[in-house]
């Protein structure tokens, strides 16, 4: 599989695609995604779709497909090739989210978990292939929270595609499981294959399977956890394992606002909102001194314009 597109930078995420099989533009086909990497605290999250006429079908079953979890890397590997060999009737697309783009989702302020992230990979996917002219008919999920209100959303999102969203979806549906294969061998390759871009020297390959309560992987992030710089981009930051190592080994950042005196602090609380500072006017003889961010940036409220 050639990732060279993703590791041109790793700290973005990437859509890689096969080509579109002819036959896919014009027979009804059914389509199955599943991800790889959601609970890992190193590296990407990978979302995978497969596609293939529903007259095919059957024909996937013949190339033994299963859950890539039961799989050993060689079967997957060898699944993978079977799979993008079959030009002619089969097509699959990832959407590799680094860990970077994970991290920095779930810490703005607007909150977007883990789930939203998910849901939104999978459904930029299937519109993907419709775009692609894809003529989707069917298609199989593994849940993501809660099946049935996954089911609704996806439907009501795609018309006229009958969806179906079952947990353990990849070991019930055949296409669901060449997706989870697609997804898991493009996330062992770009694990495998991390380009750092940070100074680390000669960097320590063995951290494991990647998940929070791994004793490797726990090493790898005391060993590499710069108390000032904190985690290269390959550690998802956003993660409680990674964080907590974070506040009780990294350096304290004191800020200045943090060594106000009380009166200060006790003058913000009663402000009712911060709306009212850009307020109109104000009642004669309650003048009061502008936040020393918008005096040094020498920024006036409205009514003083």
């Amino acid at each position: 599989m050639d990732l060279s597109e993703f590791e041109a930078d790793n700290s973005v995420s990437c859509r890689l695609a096969s080509a579109v099989p002819d036959v896919c533009r014009s027979e009804d086909c059914c389509l199955g995604i599943d991800e790889a990497g959601r609970g890992p605290v190193l590296g990407p999250m990978v979302y995978g779709i497969c596609f293939c006429p529903v007259s095919k079908k059957d024909d996937l079953k013949d190339f033994k497909v299963a859950d890539s979890k039961t799989l050993t890397e060689d079967e997957r590997e060898t699944l993978f090739l079977k799979l993008d060999e079959a030009k002619d009737f089969v097509g699959w697309a990832l959407q590799i989210l680094s860990p970077n783009t994970i991290s920095t989702s779930m810490l703005r302020r607007a909150k977007y978990n883990l789930n939203a992230l998910s849901h939104d990979a999978a459904i930029g996917l299937v519109q993907y292939a419709l775009d692609s002219g894809v003529q989707l008919k069917e298609v199989f999920v593994d849940t993501v929270g809660p099946a049935e209100k996954y089911q609704e959303k996806l439907s009501q999102r795609f018309p006229g595609v009958e969806v179906t969203v079952r947990p353990k979806a990849d070991s019930l549906f055949p296409i669901v499981s060449a997706a989870s294969i697609c997804a898991k061998v493009a996330r062992d390759h770009a694990v495998k294959s991390w380009k750092f871009r940070e100074n680390l020297g000669d960097v320590d390959t063995d951290y494991g399977s990647g998940y929070p309560n791994d004793p490797k992987t726990k090493s790898w992030l005391l060993k590499y956890l710069d108390p000032v710089f904190g985690y290269p981009q390959f550690v998802r930051f956003s993660w409680s394992t990674a964080q907590t190592l974070l506040e009780s080994k990294s350096m304290t950042v004191h800020w200045d606002d943090d060594k106000e005196d009380g009166e200060k602090a006790a003058s913000r609380q009663k402000c009712a909102s911060v709306l009212s500072y850009f307020g109109r006017s104000k009642p004669q003889g309650t003048a009061r001194e502008p936040h020393r961010y918008f005096s040094e940036r020498k920024l006036q409220t409205l009514d003083m314009l």
